[in-house]
């Protein structure tokens, strides 16, 4: 295998499936059952999941709330999040543990990189939730970051769009796929693969990104089994 420690970011809005918010249980079961395969695989696996099917800071702020509170909401969200997915990976199976960057002792474990990294070694998948713990940033940056301390091999960004267009290509039918494309590519064209923070946070630890659509299933074993799925950013 290419990879033997990898992070998953998922979005919040992913967890909606077809509704208009919350959460969709089937699509819960089908990524614990996704995740489930590349565990079977001996693939160590991490995942950083966002809020917005339920709270997003930056839409509080533009209506007037203080961004602050708002993102500690998104936080809070980020852990909700946290929790279904970690109940649907244990009805699958799955050994999981959800560590949060804000303390909630009776809810989950607080964030500890050493113990981590242990979980990975002993097989259990671990879930980051509550961001970076800090108003300002993104679960993109929480992503990255804790990519970097827990010397993942590379970022895995599910969406709903399988790769990176020079265009959205839900909005422009003429716009190509990317197979490959470099960190200055990236940002030369400037593409939005991730908010800038955690973008250069990977640039600058060479933390390559791969950008692919995570509701078609089979779509994640295959591309840890070295099919070309995606878009991969090095």
């Amino acid at each position: 295998m290419e990879y033997k420690r990898i992070l998953l970011k998922l979005s919040g809005e992913a967890l909606m499936g077809d509704r208009q918010y919350g959460i969709d249980p089937k699509r819960l079961a089908e990524y614990a059952q996704e995740i489930k395969k590349v565990t079977d695989m001996g693939i160590e696996v991490a995942i950083v999941i966002g809020g917005g099917n339920i709270f997003r800071g930056v839409a509080g702020a533009s209506a007037g709330m203080d961004r602050v509170q708002g993102d500690h909401m998104g936080m809070l969200a980020t852990v909700i999040n946290g929790l279904a997915l970690q109940s649907a990976c244990e009805d699958a199976g799955i050994p999981t543990r959800l560590q949060t960057a804000i303390k909630i002792n009776e809810v989950a474990e607080p964030f500890i990189r050493r113990k981590a990294i242990r979980h990975l070694e002993k097989g259990r998948v671990v879930i980051f939730g509550g961001g970076t713990g800090n108003p300002y940033f993104t679960t993109d940056s929480a992503a990255v970051l804790r990519a970097i301390e827990i010397e993942a091999d590379v970022i895995l960004k599910g969406t709903r769009v399988d790769g990176i267009y020079t265009a959205d290509p839900e909005k422009d039918t003429s716009a190509t796929k990317f197979d490959l494309i470099s960190f200055e590519e990236v940002l030369n064209k400037g593409l939005k693969v991730m908010d800038t923070t955690a973008f250069t946070l990977s640039q600058e630890n060479k933390l390559p990104i791969i950008v692919f659509d995570m509701n078609t299933n089979g779509n994640l074993v295959k591309l840890l089994n070295g099919e070309k799925i995606g878009t991969r950013v090095q």
